[in-house]
């Protein structure tokens, strides 16, 4: 063995090397953030990553409302019922209005309902095109049972 293992303080005896002046050693802020990833290039990585998102978010946006916006031209229906005859056991009349661009058809669906809202007749009638926008339909819905209403239930275009 040697001096230095036979001293006071064992094989862990502090070296005689000189320490660095303060000066010359990195601020401590700098070393946790080297230490915890927190360096000016992941920083830097950060912002660009954060860049990209946001203009990724604002293409999607974006694109969604030029895409929203040439939807809006699309034709619509818009149909009501406007009243209905109970004719018999077996029978129900319905009257709707049904306003839709002209020359395009449109096709819809009835029903008569019994007092607990079950379908006892059930229809589909096509509506021609027309130059007219506002179309008033009346049509027979034959039922199974007695009925207590006849209901437009929907229209689209076809």
């Amino acid at each position: 063995m040697n001096e230095d293992e036979l001293s006071e303080d064992g094989p862990f005896a502090a070296s005689s090397a000189p320490l660095a002046p303060s000066s010359m050693a990195e601020p401590a802020s700098y070393v946790r953030a080297e230490r915890y990833g927190r360096t000016p290039k992941s920083t830097r990585r950060g912002r660009i990553i954060a860049l990209a998102f946001g203009a990724a978010v604002v293409v999607v946006i974006g694109s969604w409302v030029v895409w929203a916006g040439l939807d809006g031209s699309a034709s619509t229906v818009d149909a009501q019922n406007r009243a209905f005859t109970i004719v018999s056991d077996t029978r129900v009349d319905v009257v709707l209005t049904v306003s839709v661009d002209s020359g395009r058809a449109v096709s819809c669906s009835i029903e008569a309902q019994d007092e607990s809202h079950a379908v006892v007749g059930y229809k589909v009638i096509d509506v021609p095109a027309s130059t007219q926008r506002t179309q008033q339909i009346t049509t027979t819905v034959l039922t199974t049972e007695p009925a207590v209403t006849g209901t437009l239930d929907s229209c689209w275009l076809t």
